[in-house]
């Protein structure tokens, strides 16, 4: 907020202030959704000078995502959901309300939520947040440090040539601008174990474990094996698929995260209770829910 003004109310100061209709101010101080450091402020609250707000900018036409977030644990410290195919983690490009973070602020009255790391929109299964912002960093670290344990699941084509398990090391990049990351000649900087859980019907299940979190890096190795992962819109080639259209998602689900307890050392574990619909229900997967279903 500046120094000084006229406004008696932070909504006169907003109206005065924002390139939208009065009543778009309104309805966002009516559904809670402009906080400060205590949380939601009321539509009568006060213009106070130097004060700092926040809010997610609105954007009428992102489509919804017809998915919940699943919340797997929850304490003073943390948060740990199962987050749904097609749900972006943060607000990013034309993604903004329809992320888990902005959802789980709102739902769970918690508007200084924050995120320790991030799964891609497509890709379902476990994402850590803190409650606390001024921890998040000791989470970030455990990240950083490779001190986090993950395990995701894949389903993808059946290859009884391609020997496994195996480790796959290579040079992973990606470029500004560019949305697909590709391998190149090079020391590696990406490590995966690829492990064969069960196969039928020319696909298989696989048990996929990064010792590493480059971008991608999973669907990455995959194609590299010739094993693309089912309903991936960039490997081994990009489609145009719309963001109201939510049938055949990526078969990628981060299904297991432990750590150390930051206070206690213990390991803390946990287990997404999601499963891939194109294992358990092929025909359900391909044929999905289009814009606005179930």
């Amino acid at each position: 907020m500046p120094d000084d003004g006229p406004w008696a109310t932070l909504r006169d100061h907003l109206v005065d202030r924002l390139p939208v209709p009065p009543a778009r101010v309104d309805a966002m101080l009516a559904e809670g959704r402009i906080v400060d450091h205590d949380g939601p402020l009321a539509p009568d609250a006060p213009f106070v000078p130097r004060s700092v707000i926040w809010f997610h900018r609105d954007l009428p036409d992102e489509a919804p995502v017809p998915f919940d977030v699943a919340v797997v644990h929850r304490d003073d410290e943390i948060v740990v959901v199962d987050k749904p195919h097609f749900l972006a983690t943060i607000p990013r490009g034309r993604h903004v309300r329809e992320t888990a973070l902005v959802r789980l602020r709102h739902e769970l009255g918690l508007p200084m939520l924050s995120p320790a790391h991030r799964l891609d929109r497509v890709t379902a299964g476990l994402v850590l947040f803190v409650v606390d912002p001024s921890r998040r960093g000791t989470y970030q670290n455990l990240f950083r440090d490779r001190r986090v344990a993950k395990v995701y699941e894949a389903i993808a084509p059946h290859d009884p040539s391609v020997d496994l398990p195996r480790v796959v090391r290579s040079r992973i990049v990606k470029e500004r601008g560019v949305v697909t990351a590709h391998e190149v000649p090079g020391e590696p900087n990406a490590e995966t174990l690829v492990e064969l859980v069960e196969a039928r019907d020319g696909v298989a299940r696989y048990r996929l474990t990064p010792h590493t979190g480059r971008t991608h890096q999973l669907r990455v190795h995959m194609a590299s094996l010739g094993l693309p992962l089912l309903g991936d819109p960039f490997y081994p080639q990009v489609r145009d698929v719309p963001l109201d259209d939510f049938r055949a998602p990526l078969q990628l689900l981060a299904r297991e995260l432990a750590f150390p307890d930051p206070h206690t050392g213990r390991e803390r574990r946990f287990t997404s209770r999601r499963t891939l619909q194109a294992w358990d229900d092929p025909a359900g997967w391909a044929h999905g829910p289009t814009s606005g279903g179930a």
